[in-house]
């Protein structure tokens, strides 16, 4: 069980044990998949569970993950009555428990309800419109090569190749390039600063269907075949749209966050922590005023009157 496993577990435990854990009546609209000693478990907890512990779960089949979240519920239903019965739903460290995950169920309910809710498809998308009308077009090449350790076997090969032989027959027999050698030389579409530059350079001079001549890089000598030239495209939007919204739901929450704590009072009682936080804020504000104060002194550097 992963430490997020185990501290996941532990939070739905405390929540069933102080809520008297899945009362049959409270979920009379809800499909009920099990019952533990009259106690109902429902799909809604599954989805609770699921939340909390989904992403440790990999690549289950969903039926499979189904019956994973049933049996680890079932498991955190009867912990949650043992420790009642034992009496350790009471006491200062029970409400401090409780207390915490309380706030941090409230904390998760206002990320997905107000935070989550406030980032469309539609904002990603214009941020996706708007990088990629900034993109200069790039030019992009896909080549075989045939790499061998002498320029009297790189030529060699040239012949052959001159006289017919099939380039990717030859990449695939005398390659030593163990990364291209069984797709018969291919290195794919790659783009400029991508290979060493001897190679780049002779790759992109090339028409499409040439051989070059023998080029020699640190890793030996090269024949170089460009198979087709064309200008990059960017990743489609679905394929980036999941990393813009999680920025875009970064942002959010660290806006909501400033503005949170810019309207609360908050109080360092503790004098260790209350120093360590003045300490912070002074060497910020020193950083940020630094680029101020030389801008500043630019002008003055600038007059002729100091100059002479």
């Amino acid at each position: 069980m992963t430490t997020r496993f185990a501290q996941s577990f532990l939070a739905l435990a405390l929540v069933c044990a102080a809520g008297g854990a899945f009362p049959l009546a409270s979920h009379a609209q809800e499909k009920v998949v099990a019952t533990i000693n009259g106690k109902a478990i429902t799909d809604a907890d599954l989805a609770v569970a699921e939340s909390e512990i989904g992403a440790d779960m990999g690549n289950l089949p969903p039926e499979q993950k189904r019956i994973s979240l049933l049996e680890f519920l079932i498991d955190n239903q009867l912990f949650a009555e043992a420790a009642e019965a034992d009496k350790l739903g009471q006491g200062a460290d029970f409400e401090t428990r409780l207390n915490y995950l309380k706030r941090r169920a409230l904390r998760e309910m206002y990320f997905e309800k107000v935070i989550k809710g406030s980032v469309t498809d539609a904002d990603a998308r214009k941020i996706y419109d708007d990088q990629v009308k900034l993109l200069k077009p790039e030019e992009e090449v896909q080549a075989r090569h045939i790499l061998v350790e002498s320029e009297d076997k790189a030529k060699e090969l040239k012949d052959k190749i001159k006289g017919g032989g099939d380039f990717a027959a030859l990449a695939k027999e005398n390659s030593k390039d163990p990364g291209s050698k069984e797709d018969g030389g291919n290195l794919g579409y790659f783009g400029r600063g991508q290979m060493v530059p001897q190679f780049e350079e002779v790759a992109f001079k090339l028409a499409k269907g040439d051989v070059s001549e023998p080029i020699q890089t640190q890793f030996g000598w090269h024949l170089v075949k460009l198979e087709d030239k064309r200008t990059k495209q960017p990743p489609a939007f679905e394929i980036v749209k999941d990393r813009i919204v999680q920025s875009l739901l970064l942002q959010k929450a660290q806006q909501s966050a400033t503005t949170l704590r810019a309207q609360a009072k908050i109080e360092f009682v503790d004098p260790v922590i209350k120093k360590s936080i003045e300490d912070r804020n002074k060497q910020i504000e020193q950083q940020n005023a630094a680029p101020a104060k030389d801008e500043g002194a630019k002008p003055d550097a600038a007059k002729p009157d100091e100059k002479k």
